[in-house]
């Protein structure tokens, strides 16, 4: 089969004829159909300090992605061959303590495809049957594709009361532009985006944002929307410094910061002032909640009121891979999605 390789240690992918994946017996081997590039398969393909730090080549790249089941293991009874299905990339052990007591999206040992084994970014790929995650026949699979990132958007968002809050989004990348939409179907009463490019904040107003400002214009957006109060909920989407001290000042006092940008290096943050004597909640997103989070999703795109379509702005072939990172890198970019298979 056709697989998009992280063959060196070194910038770069390469296509490659490899082996279709042998699936064990709790496993099934699928199709892919529609896959997500993300702004980890950046990073692994520029071979940043984060990636040699943590990936080991070669591999197959991705961890995105929708398609139909091809064949099962023979322990597996509730995935059939046929099935159109999307699956949670991060594999956990399923028997330490945190996946143990509800709390297995920070399995110490979680296995990420396309990063410590292989991805999607192929024709076939093999997943524990357990991760599979059956699509509706009404979700398409470029909409399956991308479940993964809305995922951590569901979990930031939802994590918190949005209901009737004022809800400031630091960060409009692809999950920040999700976030909007979701906190406008959760009846959010005013949905607050900041960024510094002028594409996301269109595709943030597209997705249902009330005000759309840059940094500069934040606090006096949020002021106004909060008789002078701050925000309800910030969700801190970007990981830029001066992004999170924008949060934690303009989050109210008693309201909840949920941060699931990653920033490059260390802050400096002044406890005292930013946090305690605000008495402020700060929750830290790590991917999706196994597996809550992915039945709010799928409630959420039953229901109709948040449709992400809106973010897709780039399709490619799986063979156009340096052009897919390019509209990336361009920041002109919402989601970009490879096309392998009709």
């Amino acid at each position: 089969m056709k697989a998009l390789v992280k063959e060196v240690a070194g910038p770069g992918f390469t296509m490659r004829d490899v082996p279709v994946p042998e699936i064990r017996d709790d496993e099934v081997l699928i199709r892919v159909r529609r896959a997500g590039v993300c702004g980890t398969d950046v990073h692994i393909y520029d071979w940043d300090d984060w990636a040699k730090g943590r990936c080991r080549p070669p591999f197959t790249v991705g961890h995105e992605f929708a398609g139909d089941v091809v064949s099962v293991g023979k322990f597996v009874t509730d995935v059939h061959t046929g099935d159109r299905v999307t699956a949670e990339g991060h594999i956990v052990d399923g028997r330490c303590f945190l996946c143990r007591t509800g709390n297995s999206h920070v399995c110490p040992h979680t296995k990420i495809i396309g990063v410590d084994r292989d991805g999607c970014f192929a024709e076939y790929i093999a997943m524990p049957a357990t991760n599979v995650w059956h699509l509706d026949d009404s979700t398409p699979y470029e909409i399956g594709g991308i479940m993964d990132p809305m995922g951590n958007a569901f979990h930031t968002a939802l994590t918190a009361d949005i209901p009737g809050s004022v809800v400031f989004i630091t960060g409009c990348g692809p999950i920040g532009i999700f976030a909007v939409g979701i906190c406008k179907a959760a009846g959010a009463s005013r949905i607050i985006a900041c960024d510094v490019n002028e594409t996301r904040l269109a595709l943030a107003k597209t997705m249902g944002a009330h005000d759309v400002v840059h940094p500069s214009e934040a606090e006096a957006a949020v002021r106004k929307a909060t008789d002078g109060l701050g925000a309800d909920v910030v969700l801190e989407m970007s990981g830029a410094a001066s992004a999170v001290h924008q949060a934690l000042a303009l989050v109210r006092v008693g309201g909840r910061v949920q941060m699931l940008g990653i920033p490059a290096k260390p802050i400096d943050i002044n406890f005292a002032n930013e946090v305690i004597f605000k008495g402020i909640t700060i929750y830290g997103v790590v991917g999706r909640r196994m597996y809550d989070t992915w039945i709010l999703m799928t409630r959420f795109l039953r229901s109709g009121e948040f449709d992400p379509t809106p973010v897709i702005t780039h399709r490619f072939p799986l063979a156009d891979f340096d052009a897919a990172i390019a509209a990336i890198k361009s920041g002109h970019a919402g989601k970009v999605i490879f096309e392998i298979a009709d």
